[in-house]
């Protein structure tokens, strides 16, 4: 029997040809609430961290295991838990944002994410540096990034502001990202590795005093169930497929019998889900979710973005330490170029969007990240110099800052208010298993061994992965014009009295 709570949503349009539509927006009265520049600045800078964390960890894996006293395969463990944490959180906590509020599950996941990061800097031992970097600081993440998606989403009603305001995110988490070995190895030869924790938690501070006048559009609803079970099949499913990926350079057995074993707890996950929804209930993640095509081709712009991101950061990095013996300040410098570029082309989004439709900055992020992935090919193949990396590192940061923006826009905007939770949870996650699949890729490449081609070979591979990616680019609907929102053509917000 139907929950009387619920209004079931109208019937959705033929996707195949409708244009990105700003259903979060459609028939929105709400004021524009106040203090929208230091939320955005906490927004931004919370992104920013999280990034951050996810690659500076890599410069300091040496000297964290001389000082701990354990092997650098204990401090790989903890980054390989950290992933598996986020990744079986991520869905889960982006439902939490409908029950509990999308503010307080931020404020909760900065309290928990500082508290990981200052016990991390503490840490007397492995074990208390996995409680802390792994375990607190994975579930802070995966309660606070959902939230910057739907809030960013749900404060700026029209495509060209949010464009501003997804820029300035993306660039912030792109920086973070790409700029993350250099900060950390500046950190760890200055200080020390504990102080780069003690960095994020001070990072953290700034970003609560920045969320004091954050206000929530939607109200929480207490009322709304928790699919408990799904979260536990959607949390293992998801755990043994990042697994997988992650074992892929080490045994390719293992890689194909976890990836199996996580789809089928997936597809089982999904059944569940479909019936719950047939009977009435509200499932974890609702199967309508993937009945949106521009989504889902924009789910897979955003997994192939965050692919070629770490990927080459990960190739070029460990070619540069490996074969090039860079330390890591010296690498870290390299990779300015790419940093650079990913902040130019971020923080114009705003004008871009006025310009260009979602799609064909897609399309030109690809072609731009692409041919850069060639250009470090060929230009690194012929020349012993430094400079060699540049060009193409500052094409890779461009059209990479090019797209990412639009590709959340794409997503996020295909869905009204009551399914921002969702979406942004399942948006976060792609994303996520984008990074790990870059990571693996180009890891189970080089294996093989640096000094024989393997370095052209994972970047060969990285560029044709990204014309996957081009592809899909092309496949999204044209828009009416630049800048313009389309009258909503969507299902309206669910509602609850």
């Amino acid at each position: 029997m139907a929950s009387p709570r619920r209004t079931r949503p109208g019937p959705r349009p033929r996707t195949g040809a409708t244009p990105v539509v700003d259903a979060a927006a459609a028939g929105s009265s709400r004021p524009t609430p106040t203090g929208q520049g230091s939320t955005l600045a906490a927004l931004g800078l919370a992104q920013f961290v999280c990034s951050f964390a996810g690659s500076n960890m890599n410069v300091m894996i040496n000297d964290i295991s001389e000082d701990l006293d354990t092997t650098v395969q204990g401090v790989q463990v903890t980054i390989t838990a950290f992933l598996l944490v986020m990744a079986a959180l991520m869905i889960p906590a982006g439902k939490l944002t409908d029950r509990y509020g999308r503010k307080r599950c931020f404020l909760t996941g900065l309290v928990v994410y500082a508290t990981g990061t200052l016990l991390s800097a503490a840490a007397p031992g492995l074990g208390v540096l996995i409680l802390g970097n792994s375990i607190l600081t994975g579930i802070g993440t995966a309660l606070l990034i959902p939230p910057v998606y739907i809030l960013t989403t749900l404060l700026h009603p029209d495509v060209t502001s949010r464009a501003r305001a997804f820029g300035v995110v993306m660039a912030l988490g792109g920086v973070g990202a790409a700029a993350g070995p250099l900060i950390g190895g500046l950190v760890t030869t200055a200080v020390s590795w504990r102080a780069a924790f003690v960095f994020q938690a001070l990072v953290i501070s700034v970003i609560v005093v920045l969320s004091r006048r954050m206000e929530d559009p939607l109200p929480p609803d207490a009322s709304r169930p928790f699919d408990t079970t799904g979260a536990v099949l959607s949390a293992v499913g998801l755990v043994l497929v990042v697994m997988g990926i992650l074992a892929a350079d080490d045994d390719i057995w293992l890689m194909i019998a976890l990836l199996a074993a996580g789809a089928l707890v997936l597809r089982w996950f999904f059944r569940s889900a479909r019936a719950k929804e047939a009977a009435g209930r509200e499932p974890l993640l609702s199967p309508r979710l993937f009945h949106h095509r521009t989504s889902n081709l924009g789910l897979i712009t955003q997994n192939v973005q965050w692919l070629m991101l770490l990927g080459t950061s990960f190739t070029v990095a460990a070619y540069l330490q490996v074969v090039r013996g860079y330390d890591a300040i010296q690498t870290g410098v390299v990779f300015t170029a790419a940093t650079l570029g990913l902040l130019a082309t971020s923080l114009s989004a705003e004008r871009l969007a006025r310009r260009h439709t979602q799609r064909t900055l897609i399309m030109a992020g690809f072609a731009a990240s692409v041919a850069g992935v060639l250009v470090l090919v060929t230009l690194v193949g012929g020349f012993s110099s430094a400079w060699a990396f540049v060009p193409g590192l500052l094409l890779v940061g461009l059209g990479l800052g090019v797209m990412l923006t639009p590709s959340v826009n794409v997503v996020q905007s295909s869905f009204p208010e009551g399914q921002q939770g969702e979406i942004s949870g399942l948006s976060r996650s792609v994303s996520n298993l984008g990074s790990s699949f870059g990571t693996a890729i180009a890891g189970t490449i080089l294996v093989a061994g640096l000094d024989k081609g393997a370095y052209a070979a994972a970047m060969i591979t990285l560029a044709a992965i990204g014309v996957g990616g081009l592809a899909a680019a092309a496949l999204l609907p044209r828009q009416d014009g630049p800048g313009v929102t389309p009258p909503s053509r969507t299902a309206a917000p669910t509602t609850r009295p």
